[in-house]
């Protein structure tokens, strides 16, 4: 039903800034809660921001609070993930993903769309 895909990832030193995006096609945007998921080897994908379907409400998991902000552009079907103060920490695939649910969520199962991923690597 909508299609998601991910851009701006790269390689960056500590300290430094990116900004994600993703493009969303096929669907009613506003229509969908959205999400930001990184996952690094090893470990589990978890949510490390959502935006509710109109943005008013968000959600920061606390390792990146004061440093990632989510937001989204409804007119341009897209949701952006700018980070700052890069860690070497925050190294992992990046994925955008969708939930047609009342509210966001912030666990892997609640979402029901998902992009390809984009590689964020922090250089220490």
């Amino acid at each position: 039903q909508v299609q998601l895909v991910e851009s701006g990832g790269g390689l960056v030193q500590a300290g430094g800034s990116l900004r994600l995006s993703c493009a969303a096609s096929g669907g009613t945007f506003s229509s969908y809660a959205m999400g930001w998921f990184r996952q690094a080897p090893g470990k589990e994908r978890e949510c490390v921001a959502a935006i509710s379907r109109r943005g008013a409400g968000k959600y920061y998991v606390d390792s990146v609070k004061g440093r990632f902000t989510i937001s989204r552009d409804n007119a341009k079907n897209t949701v952006y993930l700018q980070m700052n103060n890069l860690k070497s920490e925050d190294t992992a695939v990046y994925y955008c993903a969708a939930t047609g649910g009342l509210g966001y969520g912030t666990q892997r199962a609640q979402y029901d769309y998902w992009g390809q991923g984009t590689q964020v690597t922090v250089s220490s």
